[in-house]
């Protein structure tokens, strides 16, 4: 341990002694504390550098953005932290105040591994001797042995985030959480519900965007976090489900995360062989695709994971038996997308975000009925699109993942690839039209009004969406064709006294 070296990065390096050169004219005593020293032991690259001064914080925050020409952010009001982003730097720089001396501060952190310090000094090197460390309650032993251990007993209620963050730290190093700090998880679970929404949405995204994320929520489930954090998925456990199912509610609904992340290349599906993926187109642009941001810390591919696990939410309060004996859950998918938007908004979801999670829910069943013999027409296609809006591709996988986790071991190759094949149809006709020019309007409103003497109103609406329907499939490619497809809508409707035109 003597000759242990603990290396800065040479960027981060000189920005420490611009920030020391700074501190030292006001005589303020600081120090490398959390989450920096921690990750500068595990040479893990890192965005923050949390440093704790024996000075108010957003004071000495807003001083050295004012001098490094940097941008001053309240992170946390009451508790008094900030953070300076100094513009082509990779660094934050987050201030927190001292509360007594650093060993007074380093008890009030949460685990051995965030409760090292070193002292932020003219003595500080680019090559840091790990003796320099104030370690008092082996933090970096605990790194070497890989465990995840709480500082004193009260940390839990000091801030009930934690045992979300617990969970989430272990698996974002690896490391396995000690024996006593997973009972007192345990015990103090139902702490997280006095947490502030956005808190646990932060935490919970942060856990998603992990591999193996599924896995985690098993864990999480058995500390009793999953269901505290998300009351209304109780009730599905051990709510049964008819075959093709082999699982509860519950289970399957977590298992289903799992299998989104083997279907998004990010881990394995234990119930089946890899080979099973090579139906399942994955081109670059796919890729690509799973990874745009849709808000404020969530992917395509976390919120896929979220939907997963919210997907069947409202299954128990559906379920019916018909007079045939068999088990119905009729109108899950809209009652759930309601469930998930509730539970989304208590979280402090954006608006953004909470929307595309409810259409993924309502038209979770919508990939397998577009075709239910054959290859889906360009009309259903067209359909599809219309109704899941940005959400079209994702479903398809959703869809897909929902398949892997109803059978488990008893998957049918066979239907697996008709499935597939629904899958790479609708893609392949999703590129092809993303690659023609936007096809205009053969007509409009007024030609409506105009050719057959009809009044403004919903109608109108409803007949050029017939005609872009039409349009989308080929039936119709000319302002005349377009016409006489809607005269014939009109006059079919006339003598059958039936609404052939599609909400």
């Amino acid at each position: 341990m003597e000759n242990e070296k603990l290396a800065l990065k040479p960027g981060a390096y000189r920005l420490l002694h611009k920030i020391i050169r700074l501190l030292a004219a006001e005589n303020i005593a600081a120090y490398l504390v959390g989450g920096f020293v921690r990750d500068l032991a595990l040479n893990r690259d890192t965005a923050d550098i949390d440093i704790a001064v024996g000075a108010d914080a957003r004071d000495t925050a807003r001083k050295i953005a004012a001098a490094l020409g940097g941008k001053y952010v309240s992170l946390d009001e009451e508790n008094g932290v900030a953070r300076v982003i100094i513009p082509d730097e990779t660094w934050h720089l987050d201030f927190t105040t001292l509360h007594g001396d650093i060993e007074d501060d380093l008890f009030r952190r949460d685990f051995t591994i965030n409760a090292m310090a070193l002292p932020l000094d003219s003595n500080i090197k680019a090559s840091i001797n790990a003796t320099r460390l104030i370690d008092p309650y082996s933090g970096l032993e605990d790194l070497r042995r890989r465990i995840l251990r709480v500082v004193n007993p009260g940390v839990f209620a000091a801030d009930a985030v934690r045992l979300l963050r617990a969970v989430r730290i272990a698996a974002e190093l690896g490391l396995c959480i000690e024996r006593l700090t997973e009972i007192r998880l345990r015990q103090c679970s139902r702490l997280i519900s006095t947490v502030a929404g956005e808190r646990v949405r932060e935490e919970l995204l942060r856990l998603l965007a992990l591999p193996g994320a599924g896995h985690r929520l098993t864990y999480l489930d058995e500390l009793g976090l999953l269901t505290a954090v998300i009351p209304e998925l109780e009730q599905s456990r051990g709510a049964s489900q008819p075959r093709p199912h082999v699982w509860d509610v519950l289970t399957h609904s977590i298992n289903m995360v799992s299998a989104v992340e083997f279907l998004l290349r990010q881990g394995s599906w234990e119930y089946a062989a890899e080979t099973i993926l090579a139906s399942v187109p994955w081109p670059e642009k796919l890729s690509r695709h799973f990874e745009e941001e849709i808000g404020h810390g969530s992917t395509r591919k976390t919120l896929l994971k979220l939907a997963a696990l919210l997907h069947d939410i409202a299954k128990p309060d559906t379920k019916a038996t018909d007079a045939e004996g068999r088990t119905r859950f009729l109108g899950h998918p809209q009652a759930g997308a309601s469930a998930a938007a509730s539970v989304m908004t208590r979280l402090r979801f954006s608006n953004r975000e909470i929307q595309h999670i409810e259409l993924l829910i309502k038209y979770h069943l919508r990939p397998t009925q577009m075709s239910h013999e054959g290859t889906p027409t360009r009309r259903a296609i067209y359909r599809y699109f219309r109704d899941t809006s940005e959400t079209g591709i994702d479903l398809l996988f959703l869809s897909l993942a929902d398949h892997l986790a109803a059978r488990g071991a008893t998957l049918d190759p066979r239907q697996w690839e008709e499935h597939t094949q629904i899958t790479r149809d609708v893609l392949a006709r999703h590129e092809e039209e993303a690659n023609i020019p936007k096809q205009v309007g053969l007509v409009d409103g007024h030609d409506i009004i105009n050719a057959f003497r009809l009044t403004p109103g919903p109608q109108i609406g409803k007949l050029l969406e017939a005609v872009r329907e039409a349009q989308a499939a080929g039936e119709v490619t000319d302002r005349q064709q377009a016409l006489l497809y809607i005269e014939r809508f009109l006059a079919q409707d006339d003598t059958s006294g039936t609404n052939l035109i599609k909400e």
